[in-house]
């Protein structure tokens, strides 16, 4: 059901103009979205997941089974069969609409043309494709090619990616990963992996410093930031979450990997109501600050993204975003790192974020960060297929240090 769902939305802007084209008034909204439905599912013959009449067949079904719906069970079916009948003339005349050959909200494209004049194409391209599975080992408990061998074992394939990354040559259920209940790998994509490094490399592990996970839920870089540390280091780890229900998800994670750090239920804006009584007001050595954001980096693992945000969230979350930076700036001590991250490609939310810190912030210098990463885009700067090595989610890294 997933796959169907995923399948609608990253057609949907083909689907209404195509239903443009076949329909002068838009249907009853139930009308509308089976119709939509079904033109997404049948549009292109080859992806399709279905014979093109079997869709068509189903989804009057669906019309006449559904009280919304069946008074119109006999237009679906008229509109459904033209499409049939002139389905690659209907195409061609949509083919002009940049909605409908990207799948994305008009100010979604113009804003990639703008923020990534060079690669907005590949963008969105890779938003349309589906994302690959990633494993990242727990580095505390098995090598990258101890897993690929246990993987091997049961005809699981992957492949190398990154430092602690392994890629499903096709994605599978957890329970049937190898010691993934003892704690051996994790999910998370390749993007998200670098940030644990990128915090923790060049520092003494082997001294008790004092990390910060400012939004943490659902916990995967805290446990990266213990993992790549070493069970041997006194790493202090703190990690925030604002929300109660999503705090526990933190717990769980920790548990499941055999790590442990201080999870706080509080507001990582508001440090008056959680530093001094549970950190005791002593300066962090490094924080890590992924922020709330648009997520438009992920749009393939959340292909409903895309149709939800408003052009309008990208500046009230960079308010909050510029917030948590003047909030967190304060607890690192001289000479501490903080990394601002976002699952985004917008520069409003990254690039533009951290020069607008460093501007307000004499203090701050940025070290060198890997700035936006482009979906579907290798080291190599090349465009790659869904789920080949190298494949990672949009994501912004800056690496910011307080100077002494």
């Amino acid at each position: 059901m997933q796959s169907l769902l995923f399948h609608v939305l990253r057609a949907l802007g083909r689907a209404q103009a195509l239903r443009r084209k076949l329909v002068s008034r838009t249907p009853p909204p139930p009308a509308d979205a089976l119709l939509c439905t079904a033109l997404a599912l049948a549009w292109h013959a080859d992806d399709a997941p279905y014979e093109p009449f079997t869709l068509v067949n189903q989804a009057v079904e669906a019309a006449k089974r559904n009280v919304a719906t069946k008074a119109q069970a006999p237009f679906i079916n008229a509109c459904l069969r033209r499409f049939l009948r002139e389905r690659d003339t209907l195409v061609a005349a949509t083919d002009t609409d940049p909605v409908a050959r990207w799948n994305h909200p008009q100010w979604w494209i113009a804003k990639l043309q703008k923020d990534h004049p060079q690669h907005w194409q590949q963008i969105l391209h890779a938003n349309n494709g589906r994302a690959p599975m990633i494993l990242r080992v727990n580095g505390q408990k098995s090598t990258v090619a101890q897993y690929q061998k246990a993987l091997a074992a049961i005809n699981i394939e992957a492949t190398p990616v990154g430092e602690w990354g392994l890629a499903l040559q096709h994605p599978r259920p957890v329970a049937e990963l190898p010691g993934f209940a003892q704690g051996l790998v994790s999910v998370q994509d390749a993007a998200a992996q670098q940030a644990a490094p990128l915090l923790l490399r060049g520092l003494d592990l082997a001294q008790p410093l004092r990390v910060l996970d400012a939004c943490a839920a659902p916990g995967g870089k805290t446990a990266h930031l213990l993992e790549y540390a070493g069970a041997s280091s006194p790493l202090q780890v703190t990690a925030l979450e604002v929300d109660v229900a999503r705090s526990v998800r933190i717990h769980e994670t920790l548990d499941r990997l055999g790590l442990r750090a201080q999870v706080l239920v509080a507001d990582a804006a508001r440090p008056q109501e959680w530093w001094q009584p549970h950190c005791e007001g002593i300066p962090f050595d490094a924080i890590l600050l992924d922020a709330p954001c648009t997520a438009s980096g992920i749009v393939r693992r959340h292909p409903d993204v895309r149709w939800l945000r408003r052009e309008a969230d990208i500046a009230q979350l960079a308010v909050q975003q510029a917030r948590l930076l003047k909030a967190l700036w304060p607890l690192l001590r001289p000479g501490g790192r903080l990394l601002y991250c976002t699952c985004s490609v917008f520069r409003e939310e990254g690039d533009a974020q951290v020069q607008s810190f460093l501007a307000h912030n004499t203090d701050a210098r940025l070290l060198p960060s890997p700035g936006h990463l482009i979906p579907g885009i290798a080291n190599n700067g090349e465009v790659v297929r869904d789920n080949a090595p190298g494949d990672h989610d949009g994501f912004f890294y800056a690496l910011l240090q307080k100077m002494e």
